[in-house]
């Protein structure tokens, strides 16, 4: 005995399109608009910055150390790279500010919840990516993501060599600090 196949009416092929439609564009926008804590996040995570490692009280000796951030990242037009590179350097500020050298005078608390946020950044970030299908692209005569790497050795580098003292850590703060800022130009770009 065969078996009939029922006929699809119009409604049902009209239903299967819009569903083929609907889902690459829920895939394309996953990310845009930015939810509004996303937008926050720079000046959120600035504020438990500050709160997780004060400003010493008394100033450190002048450490002589040169660690220029590749700025050139920072200027892009393409929203994917723009994303690709808040999420190369919020990798790198995840696994500095989780060292266990980081100073004992740093509190433990907000630390704690500055790490949950980037990390809860981060999944957001890499989310997007999955859901867009695309990958992590490098544009450019060279691969402008090393220079971030670059930058993160030499912190890591800095700390090592002034074994990992207060006032390195202070520095590495201050450039957490600036990190933060350039982020909130990268979410911006991301919009």
């Amino acid at each position: 005995m065969a078996a009939t196949a029922t006929p699809r009416t119009p409604r049902t092929h009209g239903a299967l399109a819009l569903l083929l439609l609907l889902t690459p564009l829920a895939t394309a926008f996953s990310c845009n608009p930015l939810r509004l804590q996303d937008t926050t996040f720079p000046w959120d995570s600035l504020q438990l910055l500050r709160t997780m490692a004060p400003s010493p009280q008394q100033p450190c000796p002048h450490l002589h150390t040169l660690l220029p951030f590749p700025d050139t990242l920072l200027n892009t037009n393409d929203t994917h790279q723009a994303a690709a590179t808040a999420l190369h350097i919020l990798q790198h500020l995840f696994s500095t500010l989780s060292s266990p050298s980081v100073p004992a005078q740093w509190l433990g608390h907000a630390r704690h919840d500055l790490l949950n946020r980037i990390q809860h950044f981060i999944h957001h970030l890499q989310q997007c990516f999955a859901a867009n299908g695309r990958l992590v692209q490098r544009r450019g005569p060279r691969n402008l993501h090393l220079n971030i790497n670059k930058y993160f050795r030499r912190i890591r580098h800095f700390l090592q060599n002034n074994n990992y003292s207060p006032c390195a850590w202070d520095h590495v703060r201050l450039e957490a600090h600036a990190c933060f800022r350039r982020m909130d130009a990268l979410i911006q770009q991301m919009k």
